[in-house]
């Protein structure tokens, strides 16, 4: 998973195991730590929403995985905290993995 936070925007970018994993309703995280803290985003299929503590950014797809799943879509966007946060989860697959 690539994370890229930009302003008020978060992109993350999922491989096909990646996305494996999400079909099969495994969370994804991407974590940097250290002494006092750090970073986190953490992908939930069966969640809905985007909560946040610290550092930690936690985005519900219960309610986008079926669009992001769909082998014709490149990703989805949604927003976090009334609007806020703009968020973008795309696929980064090569050509032959679309059918």
């Amino acid at each position: 998973m690539k994370v890229r936070f930009a302003g008020r925007s978060v992109r993350v970018r999922l491989d096909d195991l990646e996305t494996d994993m999400l079909l099969r309703r495994l969370p994804l995280e991407l974590a940097l730590s250290w002494p006092t803290g750090g970073w986190s985003v953490r992908l939930e299929p069966e969640r809905q929403g985007v909560t946040a503590q610290g550092g930690a950014l936690v985005i519900g797809l219960a309610e986008h995985l079926s669009t992001l799943l769909d082998p014709l879509q490149e990703g989805v966007s949604l927003e976090g905290f009334a609007g806020e946060l703009k968020i973008r989860i795309e696929k980064d697959f090569s050509p032959q993995y679309l059918a």
